[in-house]
């Protein structure tokens, strides 16, 4: 078995041990893609036996598919970890034991990712298993290229997918989840602008075949659905369908902060700001202007 672990980070200093230490045992090769840390980020990660590299940080897809492009890899299969992730003991055993037994027809596996909020797994609200596809055979992947919820396509076989404990455990506090929050509802908002005035071009759409189908379908609900209500209706109307119909009061007094912040203010915030955004471009005819206005007031390289 041969396997690159590819882990992007930026001032990850409270996670990136531990995440590098939950693929030791599996990892034949580990990439750590740095976004010019401030703090212990990249002295941690040699520590670990991780090959850094550094790149200027546009967006998560933009940077993961520079790593692809640019980065040693050898190994046969490649990992996409987030650096506040962790690879479980049971999972870790079944990568080591099932992947060198895969025929050349598999050419990508789906994971199963649990979230841990506050210290408590957050199991109902839609949340668990949120099934992605995290490995594929080198040569049979890439990243979507995308300001927001960007996924791993693959192509050139079918995909399968292992049961174990795969967590996103971030360490920070809820002034953290905010600050980040904040930053992913303003690339959201630039995805949803794009999709209305293509002020890009936009990557080809997700499909069940090329990745993670539970994946492809709630796209296609964002996207043909949820995005064209207004987002006075929308977000609430989420956040009581994950609280009640999806059993999210059953995760306790966590699962309410979580389902409160993620499912109601994030996706309100997006639904804000990308009104802010329309509003302001709104007399903009040229395209090329448009984005000009949009890289203003977000202060991302659109």
């Amino acid at each position: 078995m041969s396997l690159a672990v590819v882990i992007l980070t930026y001032n990850e200093e409270r996670h990136i041990a531990r995440a590098l230490a939950s693929v030791a045992g599996i990892a034949t090769e580990t990439i750590v893609v740095d976004s010019f840390s401030t703090d212990r980020t990249i002295e941690l990660a040699r520590a670990h036996g991780a090959t850094v590299l550094q790149n200027r940080f546009v967006n998560q897809a933009r940077q993961f598919q520079w790593a692809l492009d640019n980065a040693p890899i050898t190994a046969a299969w490649i990992m996409r970890l987030d650096a506040d992730e962790v690879i479980e003991a049971d999972l870790a055993a079944r990568i080591r034991g099932e992947l060198p037994r895969l025929g050349d027809d598999v050419v990508g596996i789906s994971l199963k990712r649990k979230h841990i909020f506050l210290g408590r797994w957050i199991r109902h609200g839609g949340r668990y298993p949120l099934v992605l596809l995290r490995i594929w055979r080198r040569g049979h992947g890439r990243v979507e290229d995308r300001w927001m919820d960007e996924h791993v396509i693959v192509w050139g076989g079918r995909t399968v997918t292992f049961d174990g404990g795969f967590a996103d455990h971030n360490l920070s506090d809820l002034t953290s989840f905010t600050d980040k929050h904040n930053k992913y509802a303003t690339r959201e908002a630039i995805e949803v602008l794009n999709g209305r005035h293509k002020l890009f071009k936009s990557d080809v759409e997700l499909t069940a075949k090329e990745g993670s189908r539970q994946a492809a379908i709630k796209r296609w609900i964002k996207e043909r659905l949820y995005n064209r209500l207004p987002y006075q209706i929308s977000a609430p109307s989420y956040f009581l369908y994950r609280l009640i119909f999806q059993l999210g009061f059953l995760d306790g007094k966590e699962g309410l902060i979580y389902h409160g912040l993620q499912g109601l203010w994030y996706r309100f915030l997006v639904g804000a700001k990308v009104a802010e955004l329309e509003a302001a471009v709104a007399h903009i005819k040229d395209r090329a202007e448009m984005r000009a206005e949009v890289r203003r007031l977000t202060g991302f390289d659109v």
